[in-house]
């Protein structure tokens, strides 16, 4: 069994539309409302597409904001320009 990647943020309005891309991108993805924060767990590999952030956003995003809203990940970490991807190995 392949474990969840997952990525936590700040619960904030920039915050609600990037978790609205990842679960648009992300079939099986499961979303947690905490106080104070919102955690996304997606079965093998999670994507962030900067595109479709700023399609939610509305202007144009670089995925270096994301550290802004971010709390935690989970899962090896490969990112360009256009993609953030937590994933794991099997």
């Amino acid at each position: 069994m392949t474990p969840n990647a997952f990525i936590a943020f700040q619960t904030n309005e920039e915050s609600r539309c990037i978790v609205e891309a990842i679960v648009e991108d992300n079939p099986g993805a499961v979303v947690t409302d905490q106080p104070a924060m919102v955690k996304v767990d997606v079965p093998g590999r999670l994507v962030i597409k900067r595109s479709t952030v700023e399609e939610k956003m509305g202007r144009e995003f670089d995925l270096q904001e994301l550290q802004l809203h971010l709390i935690t990940i989970s899962g090896h970490l490969d990112e360009s320009d256009e993609e953030f991807v937590l994933s794991w190995n099997s």
